[in-house]
């Protein structure tokens, strides 16, 4: 979704957040930024992560962003990381993007490969989240189909960024 995203909308600018987690079979360091429990605590203590969570036994984070001049970025995030970030940039835009069902997304989740155990518990998440998440923010899109699911989230980002444009100092 958001590499496709960034595809459409070349002024945005996808940031690759760290994980603590080995990679899954097939994925590569296109994905995240795969660091040890070591390097992680370093980052954490000496600022250099916008967000973090600990999810399913692994941290994962955010460097603070850098992006090119012009560019927004955007953040493939959980809550509590968008809770993080909501904390230090009340301006940031949130939007919520939920599989269209609990099948759908177990059907997601075992395709890249994850263990049953794993699937149950991120769709046990995901019910936790969708509540926190409703709560944030009024933008929610039903990935259900990816092109309509892009073309709902830049519509959002469009408005949000005229609505900005808008504000006085802006």
């Amino acid at each position: 979704m958001a590499a496709r995203l960034v595809e459409r909308d070349p002024s945005l600018w996808l940031s690759r957040s760290w994980t603590t987690r080995p990679p899954r079979p097939g994925e590569s360091s296109r994905h995240y930024t795969f660091v040890d429990d070591d390097r992680f605590d370093a980052a954490l203590s000496a600022g250099e992560l916008l967000e973090w969570a600990e999810f399913l036994g692994h941290r994962y984070g955010t460097p603070n962003p850098s992006p090119p001049p012009g560019r927004d970025v955007l953040l493939e995030i959980d809550l509590q990381g968008a809770s993080q970030v909501l904390a230090r940039h009340p301006d940031a835009l949130l939007i919520l993007l939920l599989a269209p069902s609990a099948e759908v997304q177990a059907q997601r989740l075992r395709g890249r490969g994850d263990s049953e155990e794993e699937i149950l518990k991120r769709i046990e998440k995901g019910r936790q989240e969708e509540r926190v998440g409703r709560d944030l923010t009024p933008h929610v899109v039903v990935n259900d189909d990816l092109e309509g699911a892009v073309t709902q989230v830049a519509s959002i980002l469009e408005a949000h960024r005229r609505g900005a444009s808008d504000r006085p100092g802006a």
